[in-house]
This record gives C-alpha cells, sequence and structure tokens, in this order.
C-alpha cells in the first residue's frame, strides 16, 4: 500500500474517532447517558491520541497546552446547558488520564522523576468517586456558587440544585480562610439511594437507571429544584482550584487538613506517600475497601502532593500531567443460570428476570439479574443451563454480560419466549417499535396488584401501612379488583387477612379514609395514565380543577397545554375512554374520593393561566419557595421559556433565558420587582 493511501486511511480513521468521541461525550457529559464503558472509551481515546501523533508529531496543529484567556477551553468534555447561567472557572477544570495496569502506573511516576531529577517524590492517594465534578467558590468563607465542570473553562450554576445537600458547606468555619476559593469535588449519590430510587421506578414500571454517576449528573441539572430535592445526593470535596492568596497553601496534606478544619466533607481514605512503590500498596489496598463504601468508586487517583511541583510539571490541553487515574476493572464473576421468570407489571408489560446460583459480586451476594427483554436473550443466545459472566452496571444493577459458549452443556436448547401471560394464561402481545411483550388483560391478577401498589405509594396516595404483603392477600382473595375497591374495604374485612389485629386494621381503615383529602395531582398521578407523572399531573390538575373536567377533555384541549405533548394527550385520552377505568372514576365518586383544585380568589389576583419563569439567583427565598408562592396566587411556576410564558422574574447570573424571553417579548422583571408582585397581585 502506498504511502499516501496509508495516510488517507490515518486521517478517515481519526476523523470517525474524533466523531465517534464527540457523540460519546455528548451522551456522557450533557445527557448522563454513557452508550460505551470508561474502558472502551479510554481505548479509543488512546488510539485518537496515538494517530495524531502519527499524522502531526510535532504537535503543530494540537490546540494550546497550556491556559490563557486566548486559548482553546480544556479537552474534557461539555456538560453545559442552555437552559443554565455561566460562570468562568477561575482556574481551568482538567480531566485526568487513565491508566488500568501497574506498568502504566510505574511509567506516570518515571517521567516525573525525570522532569524533577530524583528518586522519589511525594505523592497523595485517593479513591476515584464515581460521581460528577463540581466546584464550589467561597468569597471571604460564604459559599458563592456551584458550578459544573462544563467544559474546564465554564460550567453551568447549578447551586439551585444543590442548595438542598444535608453536607454542602454553605459558610467555612474556622480560621485561616483565604479571601477567594475555589474547593473542587464530586456530587454523587450513594447505593441505598440509588437502589430507592430504582425500586420505586421498578414498581412504577419506569426504566431503571443505569447507575448512580447517571442519576446524579441528571439531578443537578433537573430544571426544577423542586424534583433535584426528591433525590438525596452527596458532596464530598478534595481539589484545590483558584486561591486568593496563592500560597495559601502549600501541598494537598495541608489543604485536606484545612477541610477537615472548616467542617467539610472529605474523602474517608486519603493516603500521604513518599514513594511510588507506597502509592501502588495504597492504590491496592483501596481496591480492596472500595466494596465496603457506600457510595460508588471506580478507581484510584494519583497526585503530587506539592503544589508547586504540580505548578511546574504543567499539563496538556487534556489533563494534568501530575495526577493519574487508575480505574479498578468492573468485577465479575461466573455462575450459573438456573432458571429464566417472567414478571408482570401493572401495565402488562412482561420482564424477564434471570434465577442465578447465587455468587459474591462486588461485596454482595447476587442470585438474580434482570434480562430486559426477549430480544436481549435472543441477541445474547442465553438459555436456562448456561455458565454465564455477571457483572453490577456502576457496581449496583447485576447483569448477564455474557454466556460461557465452551461450557454450555450438550443438549442445551434456546429459550423461548413464551406466548401466554404466566399468571392468566392471556395471549400476549407485541405493539410494534416496542421491545417489551405485554398481556392485554387488565384484570389480570399481578396487573392489579401492581396498580394497587403504584396508587398507595409515596409519590401518589401516599397511603399508610398498605404495604405489598396486604395488597398480595387483597387481590388474591378478589378482595379489590381495581383501585377504587380499597375504599369499600371495612376493618371486619381486614381482620380476615393474615397478621392483622383490631388495631391495624384499624389504621389502615383510617389511613385509606385520610387519603380521600390528598390533592388532585396525587390522584391523577394515582391512576398510572401511561407517560403522565407528577410533573404532568400538576400540569392537568391546574388546568381542569377536577377528575370529572379532565375526563371530558378532547385532544386539542390537552396539547394546548404547556409540557403536554401529543403522545401523553393521547395517552390520557385513552385512558378515560377505557371503560373500566370509567366504571373506576364512577365508584371514585361514589366513595367520596372527587378532590378538586382550589384556588383562593379572594385576592383578585388575575395570574390564574398565566405562566412564570424563574432564572438566576434569588436572595430573598429559594427557586421552590417562590414556584410555591406563584402556584397559590394561581399561577404556574414553569422551566421553559416559550410565547407563551407571561413573566421571566430574572436574578443576578441570568443568561440565556433572559436573552431568549427579549427575543420573544417576554414581560421581564427582577427580583424587587416580584416581591412586590406578590405582596400586591396585579395584571401583568
Amino acid at each position: 500500500m502506498s504511502a499516501s493511501k496509508t495516510d488517507k486511511l490515518k486521517t478517515q480513521r481519526l476523523e470517525e474517532l474524533q466523531a465517534e468521541l464527540k457523540r460519546h461525550d455528548e451522551l456522557y457529559y450533557r445527557l448522563a447517558q454513557p452508550g460505551i464503558s470508561d474502558q472502551l472509551y479510554d481505548q479509543k481515546k488512546r488510539e485518537l491520541e496515538e494517530l495524531e501523533a502519527e499524522i502531526d508529531p510535532l504537535g503543530l496543529f494540537s490546540k494550546s497546552s497550556e491556559h490563557s484567556n486566548n486559548a482553546q477551553p480544556p479537552v474534557v468534555g461539555d456538560d453545559r446547558l442552555e437552559s443554565f447561567s455561566s460562570h468562568r472557572h477561575l482556574k481551568p477544570m482538567l480531566s485526568l488520564d487513565n491508566t488500568y495496569d501497574e506498568e502504566e502506573f510505574i511509567e506516570f511516576d518515571q517521567r516525573l522523576r525525570r522532569i524533577f531529577e530524583t528518586e522519589k517524590l511525594s505523592y497523595v492517594v485517593e479513591p476515584k468517586i464515581d460521581g460528577v465534578a463540581i466546584s464550589l467558590t467561597y468569597k471571604n468563607g460564604k459559599l458563592v456558587t456551584a458550578t459544573t465542570r462544563g467544559n474546564g473553562v465554564e460550567g453551568d450554576v447549578v447551586t439551585q440544585n444543590l442548595e438542598h445537600l444535608e453536607h454542602l458547606p454553605h459558610q467555612l468555619s474556622g480560621s485561616s480562610l483565604p479571601e477567594l476559593i475555589e474547593i473542587r469535588g464530586e456530587i454523587y449519590m450513594s447505593h441505598q439511594e440509588f437502589e430507592r430510587i430504582n425500586s420505586e421506578r421498578e414498581k412504577n414500571e419506569l426504566s431503571l437507571y443505569a447507575n448512580p454517576r447517571n442519576l446524579a449528573a441528571g439531578t443537578i441539572k433537573l430544571l426544577d429544584p423542586k424534583e433535584a430535592r426528591k433525590r438525596k445526593l452527596e458532596i464530598v470535596l478534595y481539589g484545590l482550584g483558584a486561591c486568593t492568596p496563592e500560597n495559601h497553601f502549600s501541598n494537598l496534606s495541608e489543604f485536606h487538613q484545612a477541610l477537615s478544619h472548616w467542617g467539610v466533607p472529605a474523602v474517608e481514605y486519603f493516603r500521604q506517600v513518599d514513594h511510588a512503590d507506597d502509592a501502588w500498596k495504597s492504590i491496592q489496598e483501596l481496591d480492596q475497601l472500595r466494596h465496603s463504601y457506600g457510595y460508588p468508586t471506580d478507581g484510584a487517583v494519583i497526585k503530587l502532593n506539592s503544589f508547586a511541583l504540580q505548578a511546574e510539571a504543567g499539563h496538556t490541553s487534556k489533563s494534568p500531567r501530575w495526577a493519574i487515574a487508575y480505574k479498578f476493572e468492573t468485577e465479575r464473576q461466573e455462575t450459573i443460570l438456573e432458571a429464566i421468570h417472567l414478571q408482570v407489571g401493572r401495565t402488562g408489560a412482561i420482564t424477564p428476570v434471570a434465577h442465578l446460583s447465587p455468587v459474591q459480586l462486588a461485596g454482595t451476594q447476587v442470585s438474580r439479574a434482570s434480562l430486559h427483554n426477549a430480544d436481549e436473550i435472543s441477541r445474547k443466545d442465553i438459555r436456562v443451563g448456561d455458565h454465564v459472566i455477571v457483572e453490577k452496571a456502576g457496581e449496583i444493577i447485576p447483569q448477564v454480560v455474557e454466556v460461557v459458549l465452551a461450557k454450555r452443556p450438550a443438549n442445551s436448547s434456546p429459550f423461548t419466549f413464551p406466548t401466554i401471560c404466566p399468571v392468566c394464561k392471556t395471549k400476549l402481545e407485541r405493539v410494534d417499535g416496542e421491545a417489551a411483550w405485554k398481556c392485554p388483560n387488565p384484570l389480570c391478577s399481578e396487573q392489579v396488584k401492581g396498580r394497587v401498589r403504584y396508587f398507595a405509594s409515596r409519590g401518589c396516595m401516599d397511603i399508610d401501612h398498605l404495604g405489598e404483603a396486604v395488597v398480595d392477600q387483597l387481590v388474591d382473595r378478589k378482595m379489590v379488583r381495581q383501585t377504587s375497591d380499597l375504599f369499600s374495604l371495612s376493618k371486619e374485612q381486614f381482620l380476615q387477612l393474615d397478621g392483622f389485629a383490631e388495631k391495624s386494621a384499624e389504621n389502615l381503615v383510617q389511613a385509606i379514609q385520610k387519603s380521600k383529602q390528598q390533592e388532585l395531582w396525587r390522584l391523577i398521578c394515582a391512576l398510572g395514565i401511561k407517560h403522565v407523572g407528577s410533573a404532568a399531573a400538576k400540569d392537568l390538575a391546574r388546568n381542569f380543577r377536577s377528575l370529572p373536567n379532565l375526563a371530558k377533555a378532547e385532544l386539542i384541549d390537552l396539547v394546548a397545554i404547556d409540557g403536554i405533548g401529543e403522545i401523553m394527550a393521547q395517552s390520557v385520552v385513552e385512558f378515560f375512554k377505557n371503560s373500566e377505568n370509567q366504571s373506576m372514576l364512577e365508584k371514585f365518586a361514589q366513595y367520596g374520593l372527587s378532590p378538586e383544585l382550589e384556588i383562593d380568589e379572594s385576592t383578585g389576583t388575575p395570574w390564574t393561566g398565566k405562566s412564570f419563569v424563574l432564572t438566576g439567583s434569588l436572595t430573598s427565598m429559594t427557586r421552590e419557595e417562590a414556584g410555591s408562592r406563584i402556584e397559590s396566587l394561581g399561577g404556574k411556576s414553569t422551566s421553559s421559556v416559550s410565547k407563551r410564558t407571561s413573566c421571566l422574574v430574572a436574578g443576578p447570573g441570568a443568561g440565556s433565558k433572559l436573552d431568549k424571553a427579549k427575543k420573544l417579548g417576554v414581560h421581564v422583571i427582577d427580583e424587587p420587582a416580584f416581591l412586590a408582585l406578590l405582596e400586591s397581585p396585579k395584571s401583568l
């Protein structure tokens, strides 16, 4: 092959990798939905760097290697969204080079020792927490702003979505506080909280989140701070950005001591070592300890301890030369697939579940794993009796990665996905374009159980004492065939169930009757209408004010509501056309369950039907409080600016939303004007 043809192929491959990595950066940083594993991403990134070195060995066309006001942003991906205000980091936030083997770590140490012409260097070793990079800016000890990494130079201001964090330090305590300091760290979600949220989603037959990191990233970018508060996030801080005065700290060890003194949540594993050999021992120690931590860790970070040496080592356009991340291998185990069972959800969706010979994996015993759907089983050719490789996605959700074909039994046969429901024996159906098979029988006992559990769940009608075991008994004994039957149950009927005494039966009857007082949006959400969650339920309640009004709504009425799309609107119309659902609503009314949205109009407020958007920072109240005040006066607090927006409240730091509002001619007011408007509501 000629040299010119080889160069052409290299250039073509270079462009392919650039496009592919750009797409994966978009998935990872902006959408928090990574399409490939970290290890595969790093392999592709390394291939790209090697090709760049071959094609441009002198780096004539590469980006500036040092940061300046005119330099290109560091290559760290970009998590910024137009809907957030931007903040420029005083010191760039770089990403770390990754390695997966000991030899590369040794080479990292050797490079630095050659630079400094020394036999050994002092390092610190910390856990690499799998979260979302965050930078907190403090002035005279007071938190000013919380910002995502963004593109390394500028990030999104997410202060309002983190204000509720229990351990977020709003004011640094102690003495010797710098005039100004950027403290870097991670926002993460604990295993326990992640499992709680996924458990709720599984009950409601929603797709499960892949791992805690993705969910944490999505949470801090929620446009509605009220929704962000429903998910418990944690914060850990360990890195230093800009600091005034610059020489306030001489090394990382000293900085970490200050973090502890200031009452800042710092990493629980921190080792300062005087030789690379000791750093490697710490990496191995951390690999053993990480499974006992309550949060996801995917590696160890090794950094030069001295800030002076860090500055001398410098950084490339992509990463610092003085630090490296050693990524731990995802733990995998081999086990036997003993059976494939099918679960029927409240919407009739059939989910296959692998039952495994118990195996220890990432610190816990695993005996079940999701197989997702029939297509996934077919694609991987998964069969009962197979030896399979299991791993935990994000060290949380067990999944079957592959089959060990060399150990497949000789009498093995492909798994045939059933054509009838395993519970009620109704013939299964599959909607074009959807992966799941469904049982179309709404009276299927497992579907009824799922709908009743969802109806009573905390995010819906919030009925205390109505647990899974109770629901199972009620449905199995034909005492409940649809959710409205709950309101006909007496204390005597509950006493017929296993585990009930006089007091517990009375408590459950009272809890069911008390739920009649719940707000209208909770009842709408509890109905389980496809695509309608809590936010949409609030929109529907606000616009129709009662269940009978909503039941009579036509498609044109629904799509006219900001935030209700055609697919959701169609789903709502179809739900209320169903005869079973109509019967259920009639029973609700008979049992006295017919809440209406009441708005106090005694003040003469003209805000009914008006929509407000809040942007920038508010000093007198949180966004959640402001939204509640707007809703109490009949208005609606939304997250995006459109022609339908009645008013934009712009605080300090308002960015793209303010620009868009001006272009669309939306009425704009500042915080003092908004406060005055709350005190004396008037026409906008």
